[in-house]
């Protein structure tokens, strides 16, 4: 019996999935790994913590689960979280940790060049909004800001192609992961010159490019050993996890899109068309030659919750986090929809769509003395879905949106599904596993051994049997509300830039103790 390993190189963890040839979870499981913000605008992860931890939990899962069951391992297929840079010297080593899409120590740099003409052209070739999360200005903030490790890096990868050399020995970025960068031109699939001159870099230094379905070349002897597996395993580089969690939940034509909420979120179409916004709001990243998944990013999904949790949550008793997690929720459920006109602005990590704004700012607003932590409970679950429905409002002024689906450990929470639900005002789809990225990199490889003729025939067998109703009530409410969270989103701009200015102005200031 032969079976898939898909590993999702995600933002707080490795996923690995094993699927037999029809698609069936044999098992699963997780590693965890921490993301160090060592300044406001710092989000960074240890290159090589996440290669030991994915090694440790691919290990595992076979020694555990696969092999008693005398299960062969045919193809092992990589998804990962897009946007990450990581500096490596001629010898492949990592020169500092990663830096994550969360970064947004570009912002100068962003801002400067979005204002531009060059930024306007570099949008319009790449697809790629010009914001702190891009890997281009990341490589432009290096150049200028830490100029020694600049000097000394020979390659710039994303955290997969990290890995995959790692594990191959092959430099090597997939089409939706380059798409990405900034640096990729989305029309002719090559390197854009005008960006690689703008980073102050050649083509050389960056991974070469390969289509979705390509084969990394065989696994190193060591890995082969190590692992138990056959020399003549297929790793697939594979996709990013957006284009998989699209293809997972079956969005593959018109009127359809799907919402994404894990740490971050997202709101996608796909399709054969590039979306135009002269306003850059909306990404436009290649799945294949003639397949675009398009939509708009949020950088405050899931991980706002779990920091609300960590903070607020319960912990007097031996509860982790995800026990804690389920009693505020639980608490919450007590409030009326709309928090009784509490409001959060989830801006922990700056925004991404539709504001593009790297200084935003949390913000609680509209608190009064009747307020209790009850309401600061919803009120967060609010905000970080009225970000949401912001991107799909917009998203929904270039494409038809006529059904929805939501996938993500965040999103489909039954709770914040009906919450969807109800600001959308449509029906909201689910798969009964709600693993997207995983079945979507599963897709991908049963497409590449001929399981199926193509991507279009594989999103095909997807069923999304579970839905959500809105409830009339609560829209015409939550549509009363979120007129105000739009206004708060822009009217603040000066005050977000003025606090990040001062956060960032007094952030090595210790305090006094006592």
């Amino acid at each position: 019996m032969e079976c898939i390993i898909t590993i999702e190189l995600g933002t707080n963890g490795v996923r690995v999935f094993a699927f037999d040839l029809n698609g069936h979870v044999l098992h699963s499981m997780k590693g965890h790994y921490p993301t160090f913000h060592t300044d406001p605008d710092h989000s960074e992860q240890d290159p090589e913590q996440i290669f030991i931890t994915t090694l440790y939990v691919i290990k595992n899962l076979l020694n555990q689960y696969i092999y008693p069951k005398k299960y062969k391992v045919a193809c092992i297929c990589f998804s990962a979280a897009m946007h990450s840079l990581l500096a490596v010297d001629k010898n492949g080593n990592p020169l500092g940790n990663a830096i994550t899409w969360a970064d947004n120590r570009a912002k100068k740099e962003a801002l400067e060049l979005r204002r531009s003409a060059s930024g306007a052209a570099l949008y319009a070739a790449t697809g790629t909004p010009i914001h702190p999360m891009s890997p281009l200005l990341k490589i432009a903030w290096l150049k200028n800001r830490d100029k020694e490790r600049f000097k000394q890096t020979s390659k710039f990868l994303s955290i997969k192609s990290y890995i995959i050399h790692q594990l191959t020995g092959k430099y090597l970025i997939d089409y939706s992961i380059a798409s990405a960068t900034g640096l990729l031109n989305i029309h002719t699939v090559a390197w854009e010159a005008d960006a690689l001159q703008y980073a102050g870099i050649t083509a050389a230094q960056l991974p070469e490019l390969a289509p979705i379905f390509t084969t990394a070349g065989k696994l190193k002897m060591a890995y082969q050993q190590s692992l138990g597996l056959p020399a003549d395993v297929k790793i697939l580089i594979g996709s990013s996890d957006g284009c998989l969690a699209t293809l997972g939940d079956g969005v593959k034509g018109e009127g359809q899109a799907t919402i994404t909420i894990e740490d971050s979120g997202a709101v996608r179409v796909m399709g054969p068309t590039v979306l135009k916004d002269d306003q850059m709001r909306f990404f436009n990243y290649l799945l294949t030659d003639d397949c675009y998944v398009s939509g708009g990013p949020t950088n405050n999904g899931g991980n706002i919750f779990d920091w609300f949790a960590r903070q607020f949550g319960d912990f007097t008793k031996p509860f982790d986090i995800a026990d804690s997690m389920q009693l505020l929720l639980e608490e919450a459920s007590k409030v009326p929809a709309g928090s009784d006109g509490l409001l959060f602005l989830p801006y922990l990590l700056g925004e991404r769509a539709p504001i593009w704004n790297a200084n935003a700012r949390g913000t609680y607003f509209g608190l009064n003395i009747k307020h209790e932590r009850k309401h600061f409970i919803r009120a967060t679950i609010e905000g970080i879905l009225y970000e949401i429905y912001s991107i799909g409002k917009s998203l929904g002024e270039q494409r038809t949106i006529k059904s929805l689906s939501v996938n993500g450990s965040f999103g489909t929470i039954p709770f914040c599904t009906q919450i969807i639900a109800d600001m959308f005002n449509k029906p909201v789809h689910l798969r009964r596993e709600f693993h997207s990225v995983s079945f979507g990199a599963w897709l991908l490889s049963a497409t590449e051994m001929g399981l199926y003729r193509s991507l279009d025939e594989a999103a095909r067998i997807v069923e999304l049997p579970d839905m959500y109703e809105p409830d009339q009530q609560h829209h015409a409410m939550y549509a009363d509300y979120f007129g105000i969270f739009e206004k708060l989103s822009t009217k603040l701009f000066d005050e977000f830039e003025a606090i990040g200015n001062l956060q960032q102005k007094y952030a090595a200031i210790k305090p006094v103790t006592v």
